[in-house]
């Protein structure tokens, strides 16, 4: 079989091999041979790879065998995106790409197409955040019977355990207080959870980069990493959306808080929840970008929890 021919996007390399130097490398070297298996089993032209593309994910835009535009999504086996394919059948194009074929075993998709340079990033804040926060409300629906989704107090319960090891590592020293804050607002928080009734399918990684524009709706989310749980904790990672944009204006502090209120009034959650699960999910960011040694990241996702 003859491996098509492109370039995997530099982004992409760079993330896998910073995540796992050595199951990353032998996932990259086969990725021609496998995108190869894949435009050939579902008989898909290739037209171009998307970059700069996913950070754990080789997307190639190509065309069906009708003509019609299609992404073929082949994603690195990261336990947080086993579901997704599973989520994006559960909701069936609403507020999400549409799934036309998958194969879970290889983290393979053949997904609609939508339009990936243009995000909510593209918008101004405020017109974006009610965009969002618009398809963010579609996704929220019950998941499935006997659904296969990991539960929010499970995983945040071993999110915890992995930020309780990170408070110890030498960079973290003077963060501390900030790392307890975060590991005791999250204990409350999970003492108070959504009944098993209240619990929603949550999106997981919702930002705006993850929402593009497309033709059948003006707007769908892509690359889910579902989880069942509260709105508060899925609404929590929008929260600290562009925290550039937000620690160069004037008043970060009041700013911050002044969009977790908005926020949380827009989408009847409490907003003492919202900036709990903000505080923790964005703590956990800084403290993992810190042990991977994204120090520019890490230092914008602790400027803005200490804001909180």
């Amino acid at each position: 079989m003859t491996a098509p021919a492109f370039s995997i996007p530099a982004r992409l390399q760079d993330t896998v091999r910073r995540w796992a130097p050595d199951a990353g490398q032998a996932w990259l070297d086969a990725l021609p041979e496998l995108a190869s298996a894949y435009l050939a089993r579902w008989e898909l032209t290739l037209e171009r790879v998307c970059e700069p593309g996913g950070q754990i994910s080789l997307v190639l835009l190509v065309r069906r065998a009708d003509g019609s535009p299609a992404a073929l999504k082949l994603g690195y086996p990261d336990p947080e995106g086993e579901q997704e394919h599973t989520a994006l059948a559960h909701w069936d194009g609403h507020g999400a790409v549409r799934v036309y074929a998958c194969a879970p075993e290889d983290r393979a998709m053949l997904l609609e197409r939508a339009q990936g340079e243009v995000s909510l990033r593209s918008l101004p804040e405020n017109k974006a955040m009610l965009e969002a926060l618009g398809t963010l409300r579609r996704l929220w629906v019950a998941p499935p019977e006997a659904h296969p989704f990991t539960t929010v107090p499970d995983y945040v319960g071993g999110l915890r355990e992995v930020l309780t090891r990170r408070r110890t590592l030498p960079a973290a020293a003077e963060l501390r207080p900030l790392v307890d804050e975060a590991l005791d607002v999250s204990a409350t928080l999970l003492q108070d959870s959504v009944s098993r009734e209240e619990a929603l399918l949550l999106h997981g990684d919702y930002h705006h980069g993850n929402v593009l524009a497309a033709d059948r709706s003006p707007w769908l989310a892509i690359d889910p990493k579902p989880l069942v749980g509260e709105r508060a904790y899925d609404l929590a990672w929008l929260a600290q959306d562009r925290l550039e944009t937000l620690a160069g204006s004037p008043g970060p502090e009041a700013a911050a808080r002044r969009r977790i209120q908005r926020l949380a009034s827009d989408a009847a959650v409490d907003p003492e929840r919202l900036r709990g699960w903000t505080l923790f999910r964005t703590v956990e960011a800084g403290l993992w970008s810190l042990d991977v040694g994204d120090t520019r990241h890490a230092s914008l996702f602790l400027e803005f929890a200490a804001m909180l």
